[in-house]
């Protein structure tokens, strides 16, 4: 196995919520290889490296010169070369998050030279419509697919759904806003689960990613209802939404897609 060296600058971390970071690295003396969006990096960390404060006391501490490293979607364009984005959420008792939330402008991080990963559109008619649905992080791939993909005059529909327990959860929101507003065949729906607990009163849905499609809302916002004949869906995320949705959407006559069995379901689990 090759010597892992903390070879990435960290150029811009934003802390979206306390407990959820947009982190942008770049490399240091190397140039990134080609990806397709919807694919991941690795990330790793000495564990010598410090915690934030707000993570939990750890039971064991890991050798301090051994490298913590976990996989994360890319949330970056493929089109750009200079750094590599990810949306991570805090895991309080997490052996790596607590050390990346750590992380200030300028430190050094370990960043996997390969990328890899299926969870991407290179196998989706270029005419299918897509159904795009995430809890939390889960829209990473997503925001690296539509930086990627959208283009003026696309006659492809794109839907983002996007469920978190608050508002304020909601990573990428005004990004994802402002292209609903701008891009002609571009529709996004965020939705929260705890309305109540909102200092400004939710206008927007309220439940869980599942219930848009229950709804119908993805029907009324296209004026059709989408089939599998013409549109493909990814869910990415908690796996109690991706089992929950996945089960309608076969009521509906989609089949999960597979590397022996092609489908118009796609399948990201987080954990």
């Amino acid at each position: 196995m090759p010597t892992r060296t903390l070879n990435a600058v960290v150029s811009e971390p934003v802390f979206v919520t306390a407990e959820a970071m947009i982190l942008r690295v770049a490399p240091d003396g190397w140039e990134l290889p080609d990806y397709v969006p919807g694919q991941f990096a690795v990330l790793g960390l000495p564990g010598h490296a410090p915690r934030i404060p707000l993570s939990d006391p750890e039971d064991e501490p890991p050798d301090p010169d051994r490298f913590i490293t976990r996989a994360y979607s890319i949330a970056s364009s493929s089109k750009q070369k200079e750094y590599l984005e990810f949306y991570i959420s805090l895991v309080r008792s997490g052996a790596l998050t607590p050390r990346l939330f750590a992380l200030k402008r300028g430190q050094k991080v370990h960043l996997g030279p390969k990328i890899s990963g299926m969870f991407t559109l290179n196998q989706i008619p270029e005419d299918a419509d897509l159904i795009l649905m995430g809890t939390g992080t889960g829209i990473a791939p997503y925001i690296s697919m539509i930086r990627t993909f959208i283009t003026p005059g696309s006659s492809r529909r794109f839907a983002v759904v996007h469920g978190a327990r608050h508002s304020w959860d909601l990573g990428y929101r005004s990004e994802l806003s402002s292209l609903d507003r701008m891009v002609e065949g571009f529709d996004y729906v965020p939705i929260i689960s705890r309305p109540g607990e909102e200092i400004i009163p939710w206008g927007g849905e309220s439940g869980y990613v599942q219930d848009v499609w229950k709804r119908g809302i993805i029907a009324d916002l296209w004026d059709r209802e989408p089939s599998p004949d013409n549109t493909h869906i990814f869910l990415c995320g908690n796996p109690g939404m991706v089992n929950d949705t996945q089960e309608m959407l076969a009521a509906d006559g989609y089949l999960e897609h597979t590397r022996k069995q092609p489908g118009q379901v796609h399948l990201e689990r987080y954990w």
